[in-house]
């Protein structure tokens, strides 16, 4: 008779397959804990990545500005806090490739002999709340107390304007605008302000708001003459799109009201966009090539 031993080779297998079992878990959690470490040693390089491309962005290609007065309507929707004004998407690019038109929908900064600006600038209330305006203002969220206008090009510098012919239309070079923009709020009137005739000087804009009875402009800015003037060094850029509210997406009228006049072609007014998007693009690729280093880093 032989005797069988127990095989003990199961038992002695356990306790080894139950520490390999740890480690694995083990090396999971350091896995965590160094996935999580290297995630916030790499924000402060995200933040600091994506607020240097905003800034490229806003500096030298395009910004988000919101319309603070009526003095645009029906083109461009503004009012006074509470109330949701137009948020516009200003190319800031255009302009570095051809002079500003007549009938471009521009923002620029107001020139010192603007006295009356569409709303009142307020200073913040201290300097934290200042520090995150400025911060925003760097991103593309537009402060209360940015005194910047939003008008449109009527004359350019050489042409002459007056008001009005007896069909209550402005005169440039002698000749009357087609201006199917202009709106006239009810129960004002549809009559624009009489103004004699004025030579604009080279590097110069007569600009005017699409809301002629609720708009201080060129016509009674300054000293209503050569001081309403807008000079071409302050255009910030060329209104595009209504990127908010969602209800209002579209692109912003560029419409020459004295092309009838002069003839231009119309191919003409898709040059400058093309060329600036043509010119937006290594600074776009540079941003993928500087996110995609930072998700391979990531995966390494």
């Amino acid at each position: 008779m032989v005797d069988v031993a127990p095989s003990r080779g199961s038992s002695d297998e356990e306790p080894e397959r139950a520490s390999d079992e740890e480690k694995i878990e083990q090396f999971r959690e350091r896995s965590k804990k160094k996935r999580k470490g290297s995630f916030w040693r790499e924000l402060p390089i995200l933040v600091v990545v994506a607020v240097g491309l905003a800034f490229l962005i806003q500096t030298f290609l395009a910004r988000v500005y919101m319309i603070p007065s009526e003095s645009m309507e029906q083109t461009l929707h503004g009012c006074a806090s509470p109330c949701f004004g137009d948020r516009v998407l200003v190319d800031k690019l255009t302009y570095d490739f051809t002079d500003p038109s007549p009938g471009d929908v521009v923002v620029f900064h107001g020139p010192d002999s603007w006295i009356n600006n569409d709303f009142a600038p307020a200073d913040p209330p201290n300097p934290v709340v200042g520090f995150f305006q400025g911060l925003g203002s760097l991103i593309g969220i537009p402060t209360a107390n940015e005194e910047d206008f939003v008008k449109r090009i009527i004359a350019v510098g050489g042409q002459t304007v007056k008001c009005c012919d007896d069909r209550n239309r402005v005169l440039v070079d002698g000749k009357p605008l087609d201006e199917p923009y202009v709106y006239w709020e009810p129960g004002r009137g549809s009559f624009q302000e009489s103004f004699d005739e004025l030579k604009i000087p080279d590097g110069f804009l007569f600009v005017m708001g699409d809301n002629r009875n609720d708009s201080c402009d060129s016509r009674c800015q300054g000293d209503r003459r050569l001081g309403g003037l807008v000079p071409v060094d302050n255009v910030v850029g060329k209104a595009r799109v209504i990127v908010l509210p969602p209800s209002r997406w579209g692109g912003v009228g560029d419409h020459d009201p004295q092309a009838v006049a002069i003839g231009a072609p119309a191919w003409q007014d898709a040059v400058p966009a093309g060329v600036g998007l043509a010119a937006a693009w290594p600074v776009l690729l540079l941003g993928r090539r500087v996110r995609a280093r930072i998700r391979r880093s990531r995966l390494g």
